[in-house]
C-alpha cells in the first residue's frame, strides 16, 4: 500500500475515533454542564468532524489509485486542517466560552470547501 494512502486512511480512522470520543463526551459528560446553545455548538463540531474523518478515509482509498496526485495529497492535508480549525474551534468555544474562537471556525470551513475542490481536482487531472 502506498505510504500516502496508508497515512490518510489511518488519519481518517484516528479522526473518526476522536469524533466518537468527542460525541460521547458531549452526550454524557457535557449535557448537564453546558447551556443548550453551547451543546449545539459542540454537536456541530462533532458532526463535521465525522464527515471529514470519512473524507480522509476516502482520500486514502483514492490514493491507492492516484498515489502521485499532488491534488489528492493537498486535499488530505487541507481536510485535516479543516477538522482542527473548524471542529477544534467549536469544541473550544463550547467548553471555554471564548467567543473570539468563532472567528477561527470559518477558516476551517474554507479548508473543508478547498479540500473537496482539491479532491475533485485530483480526478479531473487524472
Amino acid at each position: 500500500m502506498p505510504a500516502k494512502a496508508r497515512l490518510f486512511i489511518v488519519a481518517g480512522c484516528v479522526a473518526a475515533l476522536l469524533a466518537v470520543a468527542a460525541g460521547a463526551f458531549g452526550a454524557h459528560a457535557l449535557k448537564a454542564h453546558l447551556a443548550p446553545d453551547m451543546l449545539a455548538v459542540f454537536k456541530t463540531g462533532v458532526e463535521y468532524h465525522f464527515y471529514h474523518a470519512f473524507g480522509l478515509i476516502l482520500v486514502g482509498f483514492a490514493a491507492l489509485h492516484l498515489p502521485e496526485s499532488a491534488y489528492l495529497r493537498a486535499a488530505g492535508w487541507v481536510m485535516l486542517a479543516g477538522i482542527v480549525l473548524f471542529s477544534g474551534s467549536l469544541y473550544l468555544l463550547a467548553l471555554s466560552g471564548a467567543t473570539w474562537l468563532g472567528a477561527v471556525t470559518p477558516l476551517g470551513g474554507v479548508c473543508f470547501i478547498a479540500a473537496w475542490a482539491l479532491f475533485a481536482g485530483a480526478f479531473i487531472k487524472s
